[in-house]
């Protein structure tokens, strides 16, 4: 019928333009959701130097580098004292990588921002970025790339994905009789 042909013109394009929104508004906010992230992971590295920063003032006190005091107080007989050299270790691996992962981000073009990020996701940090992440207009080049390859990622599953099954679904049968295939 016609009207059935109609109806599924109207909602192809309906759906098409719904899809090209959505997937816009949902990519945009890639960056912002690595933005706030960056700003934890920043606020995480300003801890674990201060961290440090107090490690180092200790062990110079003692006359020694870190290094050497964390050795020292690694191997002392005490337990609880040799369990501190574990964590002033700990510590000092830490900062490291969140540094490594802040100078990755930062320094990340546009393109390879989203593998930089993946590659040095804090799942911690990813979580409490996520549990207060407020979203955001981009207005930066960068949101722009992204809603733009939300548009196309969304329509191409519309075409690939959604359109075939509704064709499948609304196929008319090929002859009197006859049911669809």
């Amino acid at each position: 019928m016609k009207s059935d042909r109609g109806f599924l013109r109207i909602f192809d394009s309906l759906t098409d333009r719904i899809l090209c929104v959505l997937g816009a508004v949902l990519f945009s906010q890639g960056p912002e959701f690595m933005q706030q992230y960056l700003q934890r992971l920043g606020g995480h590295l300003d801890e674990a130097r201060r961290q440090l920063a107090i490690f180092q003032s200790t062990a110079a006190q003692a006359g020694a580098a870190l290094e050497q005091f964390i050795r020292q107080t690694g191997a002392n007989s005490d337990p609880g004292t040799a369990r501190l050299g574990g964590v002033m270790s700990d510590a000092v691996e830490r900062a490291g990588t969140l540094q490594s992962a802040h100078d990755a981000l930062v320094q990340a073009a546009v393109w390879e921002r989203p593998f930089v990020f993946l590659r040095h996701l804090d799942l911690e940090i990813a979580r409490a970025t996520g549990a207060s992440y407020r979203p955001a207009v981009p207005t930066t080049l960068e949101g722009l790339v992204y809603a733009l390859a939300g548009m196309l990622v969304f329509l191409a599953l519309h075409h690939l994905v959604l359109r075939r099954g509704l064709a499948a679904v609304f196929r008319r049968p090929s002859g009197p009789g006859k049911a669809p295939a």
